[in-house]
Parts: C-alpha cells; sequence; structure tokens
C-alpha cells in the first residue's frame, strides 16, 4: 500500500463520529481513495456530518495523519496496517467490525500465528502470577503466541513467562505506541518488541483512557483462538475479555479456585457458564487442536517452508462456519448469512461437525461443543 493510499484510509479512519460500522458502510460502496474525493452532496447522501465533510475535505486533518507516517518512518519495526493488506491478522478479520486499522510495533509475522490469550486480575495472588507465567511458558513450548495487555499482574507475567521460554507473545495496548502503559512495564514492552509484538488500534499520540481498555479487551480475544483467565473478581476487566471471546466463537477457558477467594468468584463463574475448566496446559491444547492445525495453515511462510508444501495436511473441517458457531445459540439461517453459505450446505456441515463432536443441536439452532 502507498503513502497516497494509507492516507485516504487514515483520513476516513480518524473522521470524528465516523465509528468502525460507518466506516465499514462507507467501504462497501468504494475504496477509500475514491471517498475522500466524494463532493460534499455525495457524502452527505451516505450520512455524513458537516462536520466529518469538513474533516474529509479540509488539511485540518492532514497534521493528525503525518504524524501517523512520521511514527511509521522512525523505526523499521513500526508498521500501519490495513484490512486490506495480506499481513492484517487473518482470525482478527473474521470477528464483527474488526478494527480497519492497526498500529503495530514489533514483528507482524506472530499476529497470523496461532496464539492464546492470557488474562486475569492486576492484583493477582502469587499462586495466580506463578500460574500465568508456567501456562504462558508451556504454550510458547508448544510455538503458541501468547497474547495479552500488558497489565500489571497477570498480564504481565504471563507475557514475561513466554518471553523466557523463547517464544513470542503479543501486547494489545488502551493507548498509542508512543505510550507504554503502565510505564514500569517500560522494559517489558522493549522485550516484547524484539520478540513479538506490540498492537493498538489508536493513534500512536493517544494516551491511555479508561474507556480505551474495553475496546483493546475485544482485541485481544479476537486475535487469539482461545483465551485463558487466571484469577478474576466477579466485576474484572478479565471477564469483558472473556464475554468478547464467546461472542467472537473463541474458546473461554478458567482456573479454578476457592470457593472463599474473592479473585476466584470470576473464573469459577465463568465455568459455571461453561468455560472450560483448566488443570494442565493439555486442557487448552485438546480443546483448540483443530482450530490450532488451521490457524498453522494461515501464518506466512517461510521459504524452508516450502518444501514440505507437497505433504499431506490435515484439514480443520468448515473452519469458516465453525468459526461463528459460539456459546449463544445460533440459527442455522443466521450462520448462513454470516458465512455467506447455502442454507443446505450449512445444514449438511453442521450434521458432520456434530458427529465429530465439534457442536451441538439445541432448541434454535446450534453451539459449540465444551465451548466457554
Amino acid at each position: 500500500m502507498n503513502n497516497k493510499q494509507l492516507s485516504a484510509w487514515l483520513t476516513l479512519y480518524f473522521t470524528p463520529r465516523l465509528g468502525v460500522k460507518g466506516l465499514n458502510k462507507l467501504l462497501s460502496k468504494a475504496t477509500p481513495e475514491q471517498i475522500v474525493l466524494w463532493d460534499e452532496l455525495r457524502l452527505q447522501a451516505h450520512g455524513l456530518t458537516p462536520k466529518q465533510i469538513s474533516f474529509i475535505h479540509q488539511l485540518s486533518n492532514q497534521t493528525y495523519i503525518e504524524q501517523c507516517f512520521e511514527w511509521q518512518a522512525a523505526k523499521p519495526t513500526h508498521h500501519i496496517i490495513t484490512l486490506q493488506d495480506s499481513s492484517y491478522p487473518p482470525l482478527l478479520k473474521q470477528v464483527v467490525s474488526p478494527p480497519p486499522v492497526l498500529f503495530v510495533n514489533g514483528d507482524l509475522a506472530p499476529l497470523s500465528y496461532p496464539q492464546v490469550a492470557i488474562v486475569g486480575s492486576r492484583h493477582a495472588t502469587i499462586d495466580g502470577l506463578n500460574s500465568a507465567k508456567r501456562f504462558a511458558a508451556a504454550l510458547a513450548e508448544q510455538e503458541i503466541v501468547v497474547t495479552s495487555g500488558l497489565a500489571l499482574g497477570v498480564d504481565g507475567y504471563a507475557h514475561d513467562g513466554a518471553l523466557n521460554a523463547n517464544g513470542s507473545t503479543v501486547a494489545v495496548l488502551g493507548c498509542g505506541l508512543n505510550t507504554v502503559y503502565p510505564a514500569r512495564h517500560k522494559m517489558l514492552a522493549g522485550r516484547i518488541e524484539r520478540q513479538g509484538a506490540l498492537v493498538s488500534e489508536f493513534h500512536p499520540a493517544i494516551l491511555p483512557k479508561a474507556s480505551n481498555f474495553p475496546r483493546r479487551n475485544r482485541i485481544i480475544s479476537g486475535l487469539s483462538l482461545g483465551v485463558l483467565v487466571v484469577e478474576a473478581t466477579e466485576k474484572s476487566g478479565s471477564l469483558i475479555t472473556a464475554r468478547y471471546a464467546a461472542e467472537q466463537g473463541r474458546d473461554v477457558f478458567a482456573l479454578p479456585g476457592s470457593i472463599h477467594s474473592p479473585q476466584a468468584r470470576g473464573c469459577n463463574q465463568l465455568i459455571q457458564q461453561g468455560a472450560c475448566l483448566v488443570q494442565s496446559i493439555e486442557d487448552i491444547t485438546n480443546e483448540i487442536d483443530n482450530l490450532l492445525r488451521w490457524s498453522n495453515r494461515q501464518r506466512p511462510k517461510q521459504e524452508n517452508e516450502s518444501l514440505l508444501e507437497n505433504e499431506p495436511k490435515e484439514q480443520l473441517p468448515f473452519a469458516k462456519l465453525l468459526a461463528n458457531v459460539g456459546s449463544e445459540v445460533t440459527p442455522v439461517d443466521i450462520l448462513a448469512q454470516r458465512t455467506h453459505i447455502p442454507v443446505q450446505d450449512v445444514m449438511m456441515q453442521l450434521l458432520e461437525l456434530e458427529l465429530l463432536g465439534h457442536v451441538v443441536a439445541v432448541s434454535g439452532g446450534y453451539i459449540r461443543k465444551g465451548r466457554g
């Protein structure tokens, strides 16, 4: 993507109050380069306000966009990717209203590798912190990228566990990448940059704000095959990530804890609601086995992998359909609408998935088996 194309993407992305849904609606009509050249009447006809039209047409937006280009040019590890780019994470692209633009500091490749998110309390117990580090290291040893939010507590220990096991880790921030938040994780962020990636949907200059963090949680779960919640109170932000994961059709895992511990109540509640109870790494890898094989096939090819092209590969049955079946009951017609697969074919695929133990037929539709 050249600078002119990227400038058009950024212009629309930063248009005030347009939002992801508004942008995606426009993108269904034309390319960003075409849209920014539309006259005022045409933009009005597509529902844009005078303020939005002014932002698109006036030079007032140029400083904001030039800052993005300056940030990108500052280091070779700085990247700006859009939904149109081949390096955009394939799993994140499947969620409803994926972020149209991502800012990345680090290596782009891990974003397309199999990922499992580990999240939990900022005030976790010693046992919880050690569990986060241990599970992260075990995942890294199986070449699974560990994804989290760089927060204090469980998040930081999960990143550290993956790095110490010589694995890769992705940190999704609730601010622009010019800022490391919390500040005490500046050294950790540097290690992640060298051995993984820091990711944000926000302009590099945006400072941390409370409302940003629930937004970043949907990216953490959207990047991942599943989410492991280590410790969480009943009102923990980690439960927001778990809810996003369930809505996105991802696996939800939880470590059980004492009924007397406030830090365990969120996890125990998730297990009551159908999350997979985890006692060992196999409880995670066995559950995501098929999706893991599918995700591996989405990885950018390395030169030495080309020799393996002719080897037989086990295929995930109907990955597109399976990715759209979650913990909530989903009717067949909705699945057909989401996947653009004819209803008759959807029913045949669901029958095979049911026989293989991936989904269960219930009143009103289908749900994923054993998933949170």
